[in-house]
């Protein structure tokens, strides 16, 4: 221990001494943030949708068929459990609950109008508005279609059945949400996408740069294992990104009224296993390359596969299938969807268990390829 220590403490000195590292590390981030926090927007589509079917008549299913019909909506699950309900839409398997009551049908025969609620997710923020336009007006056409079967002896042909169309009233709420402000939903993500780009860079450049300067074959002669050596090299970047994601977290709630729902705790030990994840893919590369020219390269084409598969800029459901599979091997999907659940919708350790493991996975294999890899290239 007293090995890692030393060596950390030393890259920690050459850190602080070279000011423009320190600019990269703090001050770049947060004016990107600054900016693009602003600039930064997105297009929904394939949204997925829970029903919660009630009434279990003619009428109701036919509203289910053409709702998932449509094109905007993938109905996910069907139940008549509005708890169920619920913890889809907090665990963010859902982002529309559609609640049929049991009397729909009926009370469509019988008054001409039936209540209807739809829940939206409205973290996304001006996404959600979307979202209610689309429900709102694919009800209100369904509620045209169906006049004349509900009412078949209306008098005064087909003009009179459509003025004489049931009326379908729609109660939706914003969950999580309720301004809409888009900015609470992208700065988490953008925050995230930030933090790694320079913590993944620095860590990148560090052992290409030991190679380069020709300290590299010093340290080998040294007792140091490479173990060791990979947790010294890994230790003063992790704290560094950890400081730079807590200035962003807080320039995003001062200037961007983010909201703070969930465990700060949480999120801060979250991001410790993150960081962890993709310093190690930083080191990793580091001792795959020769130069640290090589080492940026190789950095921005992971980093921009990471970025777009990542559900930032594009949501994950709008993706080919195909390719959702794939960005679940990307760390910064799993990390953007837990900030935004924990900010955002106030989600718990229950409701984040499964991308915290995957994270948790991603950190242990990446560690132990940069250790592998590192003894490949210094034996």
């Amino acid at each position: 221990m007293r090995r890692i220590l030393a060596l950390a403490r030393a890259e920690v000195l050459h850190v602080t001494r070279d000011r423009a590292t320190l600019a990269q590390i703090f001050i770049v981030p947060i004016m990107q943030l600054l900016v693009l926090s602003n600039a930064a927007t997105f297009e929904v589509r394939d949204t997925a949708a829970y029903v919660v079917d009630q009434d279990r008549s003619a009428t109701s299913r036919g509203l289910v068929e053409r709702f998932a019909a449509s094109g905007h909506f993938r109905v996910i699950e069907r139940a008549g459990s509005p708890a169920r309900a619920n913890q889809a839409l907090l665990g963010g398997e859902a982002t529309v609950v559609l609640t049929i009551p049991a009397d729909f049908e009926a009370l469509l025969v019988r008054t001409g109008a039936a209540p209807l609620q739809i829940v939206v997710n409205a973290e996304k923020g001006s996404a959600a508005g979307i979202v209610q336009s689309y429900a709102a007006r694919i009800l209100s056409a369904y509620a045209v279609e169906i006049a004349p079967e509900l009412r078949p002896h209306s008098i005064g042909g087909a003009g009179a059945r459509a003025r004489s169309a049931p009326r379908v009233d729609v109660h939706v709420r914003h969950w999580y949400n309720p301004t809409l402000n888009y900015k609470h939903y992208m700065v988490p993500g953008i925050l995230v996408s930030l933090v790694t780009m320079i913590a993944t860079l620095l860590s990148a450049q560090n052992i290409a740069r030991e190679k380069e300067l020709g300290t590299l074959e010093q340290l080998n002669v040294t007792p140091i294992t490479r173990g060791q050596f990979i947790t010294a090299k890994l230790l003063p970047f992790w704290g560094l990104a950890m400081m730079d994601f807590a200035i962003g977290l807080t320039v995003g709630w001062l200037f961007f009224d983010i909201p703070i729902r969930g465990s700060l705790p949480l999120l801060f030990a979250v991001a410790a296993v993150y960081l962890t994840a993709v310093l190690a893919i930083g080191l990793w590369i580091s001792t795959l390359v020769d130069t640290q020219q090589q080492a940026m390269f190789v950095t921005f084409f992971v980093m921009m596969i990471y970025l777009l598969m990542s559900g930032l800029f594009t949501p994950v459901d709008s993706m080919p299938p195909w390719v959702q599979v794939v960005s679940e091997f990307t760390p910064v999907r799993h990390f953007v969807a837990i900030s935004r659940a924990i900010l955002v919708k106030g989600a718990g350790l229950a409701e984040i268990a499964r991308p915290l493991a995957i994270l948790a996975g991603y950190a242990a294999v990446m560690w132990l390829l940069a250790i592998r890899q590192y003894s490949k290239r210094s034996a």
